[in-house]
């Protein structure tokens, strides 16, 4: 009798834990606009939080904002340390409750790689996929076009980067000179930029911050195989130029950072943790159809 009434609780927590009502939760998403953008924009991050939580019932999605409104986020796209805006988007994260079980993580251009180092320096809640649509995960050398209305923005910023990127000024009060990699000028590069050179491991290994990255499942980098506005583009996909020259580029797997594993991507790449994806288009342009078949799955 007493097996019988055991069999039959079995079965009856089999039928709750298969029933609708008890599904897992989908994993939150957090989202980082680009450039010039914002969190809420109803033709960019608006649109595609609005998508996600289409195709996902349930899903949490959280569309980052730096700043009090959505003129203060896009402003601070262009004026605010990305060290500091790192540090106020890992306070948000530890602050939400419904992310203290981890999330997924999808950056859109600059946000890609402000969302790796969040995975590098901020691994509490934990991040469990990185998409990075479009990231300059080894910066730019050039800004060949602008997203928008910000074009005359962008020209006073190429003209501020060719007299100084490097100047503790600039460094500090211009987010695109924060990732700015001159190929011809990669001591100076090392030695002076504030974000990407620290976040490459570039004047030292930081081991946890190697650690961290390797903790992702999955670091999916997308590459817009048309890109006007990168350079180059190769850098979506961690390459760059060769050093010494801004002509020759050299994919991933034959620069230092992964021959040396400084940050542990040559020990994912062959965990098969690093995808890496090309999309026909310019810069962020890409169909619903191709987000639905292409990204989506990395997130259910």
């Amino acid at each position: 009798m007493c097996s019988l009434k055991m069999a039959a609780l079995r079965v009856a927590a089999l039928l709750l834990w298969l029933s609708p009502g008890c599904a897992a939760a989908a994993v939150p998403l957090v989202i980082w606009h680009g450039m010039g953008d914002s969190c809420c924009n109803p033709q960019s991050m608006g649109y595609i939080k609005k998508i996600v939580e289409a195709k996902i019932p349930g899903i949490y999605v959280l569309s980052f904002k730096i700043g009090n409104n959505v003129i203060q986020d896009m402003e601070n796209s262009f004026f605010m340390n990305v060290n500091d805006q790192v540090r106020e988007v890992c306070s948000q994260l530890a602050r939400d409750p419904r992310l203290k079980g981890g999330y997924n993580a999808m950056g859109f251009s600059q946000g890609g790689q402000f969302l790796r180092a969040v995975a590098q320096r901020c691994p509490s809640p934990p991040m469990f996929n990185l998409i990075s649509v479009g990231g300059q995960h080894q910066g730019v050398y050039g800004f060949p076009r602008c997203p928008g209305e910000s074009s005359h923005l962008c020209d006073w910023i190429r003209k501020t980067l060719d007299l100084g990127a490097y100047t503790p000024a600039v460094q500090e009060h211009l987010v695109q000179a924060e990732y700015w990699h001159d190929p011809l000028k990669e001591e100076d590069y090392r030695k002076n930029s504030i974000f990407l050179a620290d976040i490459n491991q570039e004047r030292g290994i930081n081991e946890t911050y190697k650690k961290n990255l390797m903790a992702l499942k999955k670091f999916v980098m997308v590459k817009f195989l048309n890109d006007t506005m990168v350079d180059p583009p190769i850098s979506e996909w961690f390459g760059f130029y060769k050093s010494g020259q801004a002509k020759e580029t050299v994919p991933l797997k034959e620069t230092a950072l992964y021959t040396e594993d400084r940050l542990g991507l040559q020990e994912m790449d062959k965990a098969g943790k690093l995808v890496f994806l090309g999309v026909k288009g310019d810069h962020l342009h890409f169909s619903e159809q191709w987000f639905y078949t292409t990204l989506l799955p990395f997130l259910q």
